[in-house]
C-alpha cells in the first residue's frame, strides 16, 4: 500500500461495505418491509437518521451535492413514515444481513480481528466540523462482528465524505458547479446526475456558466487546465483529511485491515451500481468513470 494513497486505498475498501445499505436488493426491500415505499425516502431516512428527525436545512447543507427542492420533497415527511431510532435499527439490520452470506466463507476469527482494526479507526477519527461523521461516530456500538464491520464503515465513510465537502467549499464550488465539474472530467453523464440530485436544467446551465466564467471550462464545456489542476488539488485534499485515523492505526494494522477488507468488498461488487455516483472504483479492478467524491 502506497504510503501517500492510504486514505483513498482504504476508501476504495469501506465504501463498497457502506454502501449496500443504498443499492443492495435485500436492503431496499427491507425499507419498504419497514413501510417506506420509494427509493429516496429509503436514502433519505437512512442517511439521515443520525442527526435525528431534521427537516430539510441541515440536510442540504450537510450532503452539499443534493437541490434543495429534492430534499424537501423527502424531509421532514418521512419522520411521519419511520421513526429516526427505527430507520437506524433498520439500516443496521439490512445490512448484515446482506452482508451474512457474502462473508460466510471467512473464519469468525477474521471477522472479529477486521471489526477490532475497524472499530480501532473509526474511533480516531476527529470529529470537529465533520457533521454526519460526527453524528454516526456517536452512535453506540453494535456488538456483533459484522455489525461492527458495517457501521465502522460507515463512520468512516461519512468522515471522509465531510472532508471532502469541506474541500469543495474551499475551492469555492457549490453542490451543481460540483456535479457540472465532475461531468465535464469524465464522470457519468448528466442526465445521471440530475436525476439522482435533482438539479432542473437551468440550474444545471447556469452552475456551467459560473465556471465558465471562472475559466474552469472552455465554450464546448471541456475542462481547462485550471480546472484539472483543481482538481488533483481537491482530490489530494480529500485524501489528506481523510487519512489520520490510519496514520494513528499505524502502517502495519491499516495493511491487515486492507487485507481482511479486501474480500469483502469485492464480494459487494455486484449488489452495487457501476459507475458508482460517488465515483469509488469497482473494487474487482473494473474500471470506473465516475470521479472520487461523496454523497
Amino acid at each position: 500500500m502506497a504510503e501517500e494513497n492510504v486514505a483513498q486505498e482504504m476508501w476504495r475498501l469501506f465504501e463498497p461495505v457502506h454502501a449496500v445499505t443504498y443499492f443492495a436488493p435485500g436492503c431496499l426491500q427491507a425499507w419498504q418491509d419497514a413501510g417506506l415505499r420509494g427509493y429516496w425516502r429509503a436514502y433519505f431516512a437512512g442517511r439521515v437518521a443520525p442527526l435525528g428527525p431534521v427537516g430539510p436545512g441541515p440536510v442540504v447543507g450537510s450532503f452539499f451535492g443534493f437541490a434543495p427542492a429534492m430534499v424537501a420533497r423527502a424531509l421532514p415527511d418521512v419522520w411521519t413514515r419511520i421513526s429516526p431510532e427505527k430507520a437506524l435499527a433498520v439500516r443496521l439490520s439490512a445490512a448484515t444481513a446482506v452482508l451474512g452470506p457474502l462473508v460466510a466463507e471467512i473464519d469468525q476469527a477474521g471477522l472479529a480481528e477486521l471489526a477490532g482494526l475497524l472499530r480501532a479507526a473509526a474511533e480516531r477519527v476527529p470529529v470537529a466540523g465533520r457533521v454526519l461523521g460526527a453524528a454516526n461516530a456517536a452512535l453506540p456500538w453494535p456488538e456483533d462482528p459484522l455489525e461492527i464491520i458495517w457501521h465502522a464503515a460507515t463512520v468512516l465513510r461519512e468522515h471522509r465524505g465531510d472532508g471532502h465537502v469541506a474541500a469543495l467549499v474551499t475551492a469555492g464550488l457549490d453542490g451543481p458547479e460540483s456535479l457540472v465539474w465532475r461531468v465535464s472530467r469524465g464522470g457519468t453523464d448528466r442526465a445521471f446526475y440530475q436525476r439522482i440530485r435533482g438539479w432542473t436544467d437551468e440550474e444545471w446551465d447556469a452552475a456551467a456558466d459560473r465556471l465558465r466564467a471562472r475559466g474552469w471550462l472552455d465554450p464546448t464545456g471541456t475542462p481547462t487546465d485550471a480546472a484539472l489542476r483543481a482538481a488533483r488539488e481537491l482530490e489530494a485534499t480529500t485524501d489528506r483529511l481523510a487519512r489520520s485515523p490510519w496514520d494513528t492505526l499505524g502502517p502495519d494494522a491499516t495493511r491487515r485491515t486492507a487485507a481482511l477488507l479486501a474480500p469483502i468488498a469485492q464480494a459487494t461488487a455486484p449488489l452495487l451500481l457501476w459507475p458508482n455516483p460517488v465515483g469509488v472504483p469497482d473494487p474487482r479492478g473494473e474500471p470506473s468513470t465516475g470521479q472520487p467524491g461523496a454523497g
